[in-house]
């Protein structure tokens, strides 16, 4: 048995495709592509595959992981090749290596983050004020957490946060609490800042560009 982890991308309508069909569908995907997988033990035996850090609904990501075993002998070479032959357009694997690290060590992840406005007033606008609000440091917004809805300040799941308007584009690059103990949805940072200063874009693009250990150490 063999260890193996997967890196994905997920771009285009396959942003809109859920955790549980993602599940799916490359259940599927190891199958025809024919992956000798691990199968675990017990009266139901099933296909090992975790993956280690799901997207949202909406979501983009550009190297997502995602752990599977595999029995006899495949090289990570191969299993790339033969999963981008049947993988559905909007989702391919951008690379195959042995786990280094363990998911729990997974402290924060980068986000960038793209709000199309009407006009280049509003985006710039929109810029300056949630940079100011981040600076300021309180941003109260409701949160589901074990415990149920609960109110908390967003900020402290913040760990760096940049603003800068480009044309009719307010542009976001953060890096957010992400991991088992804390995390932050960017699409609720998102949200909670467009509901302070009322913004309505006309488009708006979420993506995870890296996952990070402590101290900023990509995850490997």
């Amino acid at each position: 048995m063999n260890s193996v982890r997967m890196w994905y991308e997920k771009t285009g309508l396959t942003v809109y495709t859920s955790h549980l069909d993602m599940n799916r569908c490359f259940t599927r995907a190891v199958r025809r592509a024919d992956i000798p997988l691990w199968y675990t033990e017990g009266f139901n035996p099933h296909p090992y595959m975790t993956f280690l850090l799901p997207l949202p609904l909406g979501q983009a990501g550009v190297r997502e992981p995602i752990d599977i075993r595999t029995e006899g002998e495949i090289s990570n070479e191969e299993i790339l090749r033969r999963m981008n032959s049947v993988l559905p357009e909007g989702l391919s694997i951008v690379d195959v290596t042995q786990p280094v690290d363990k998911v729990n060590t997974i402290k924060y992840a980068r986000y960038k983050i793209n709000l199309v406005f009407a006009s280049k007033g509003e985006a710039e606008g929109f810029a300056a004020g949630v940079t100011a609000v981040t600076e300021q440091g309180e941003l109260m917004a409701e949160k589901r957490s074990k415990r149920g809805v609960v109110k908390v300040n967003l900020c402290d799941f913040i760990h760096s946060f940049e603003a800068r308007d480009e044309g009719n584009t307010a542009a976001i690059d953060t890096v957010l609490l992400t991991g088992t103990e804390k995390n932050l949805n960017a699409g609720l940072l998102v949200d909670s800042l467009c509901a302070e200063f009322a913004a309505q874009p006309e488009k708006l693009s979420i993506t995870r560009t890296d996952i990070y250990k402590d101290n900023l150490i990509i995850f490997k």
